[in-house]
């Protein structure tokens, strides 16, 4: 299968995508499985990672409920201006404008939300590594990723659950990995809730 060149997805083509209000993906809220989620979490003191975050309305609920340990990344600077603005006094060293494979620190918990599927195909193996680097012992990524068939006409790509498994089985504990229940309407079963857990 013919897959998207890297070179194609840059931050140029995002920016781009942003400015042009090409972002179908954007909901205008927080998901509602990652904000089920996030209510469920009693340590405001964890350390998060929003990658390819987008407008990142999920980093905006964390912080109006009282987490502040919140760093929020993407390829393109325009969201994150969007965030800023929303959020006037959310810290701009906490706003990351740089490549996800380009950071080095370690968080508590990453959260995915349309980040996965915006890569090339050919990145997810090196997403997975990466993300076991950057999460600390017992780290865990949490989030949602599509099920529907892999095609060359991305973003977004999709994939499949035995992919996923396959995937993130070495590397990870899969503890939760199944048909989200409470995905949007325009998501309805085409979605997976997991959380998995860094393995040591």
């Amino acid at each position: 299968m013919a897959i998207m060149k890297k070179n194609n997805l840059d931050n140029k083509y995002w920016d781009s995508r942003y400015k042009n209000k090409q972002i179908g993906w954007d909901i205008g809220y927080g998901s509602t499985p990652l904000i089920t989620y996030i209510q469920q979490l009693n340590d405001k003191t964890l350390k998060v990672l929003i990658p390819g975050a987008g407008n990142s309305y999920e980093a905006e609920y964390l912080w109006n409920n009282g987490f502040k340990n919140i760093c929020v990344l993407d390829f393109a600077k325009h969201p994150l201006d969007n965030l800023k603005k929303r959020i006037p006094d959310f810290p701009s060293e906490q706003l990351l404008c740089k490549n996800f494979f380009d950071l080095n620190t370690t968080f508590d918990l990453i959260l995915e939300q349309t980040f996965f599927c915006a890569l090339n195909p050919n990145l997810r193996k090196t997403y997975v590594s990466k993300m076991h680097t950057l999460l600390e012992k017992n780290g865990k990524l949490v989030g949602l990723l599509f099920d529907f068939k892999l095609t060359n006409s991305g973003p977004p790509f999709g994939g499949s659950l035995p992919e996923y498994k396959s995937l993130f089985k070495k590397l990870f504990d899969i503890r939760v990995l199944e048909k989200s229940i409470n995905s949007v309407k325009q998501r309805h079963d085409k979605e997976l809730f997991f959380i998995f857990e860094k393995k040591t």
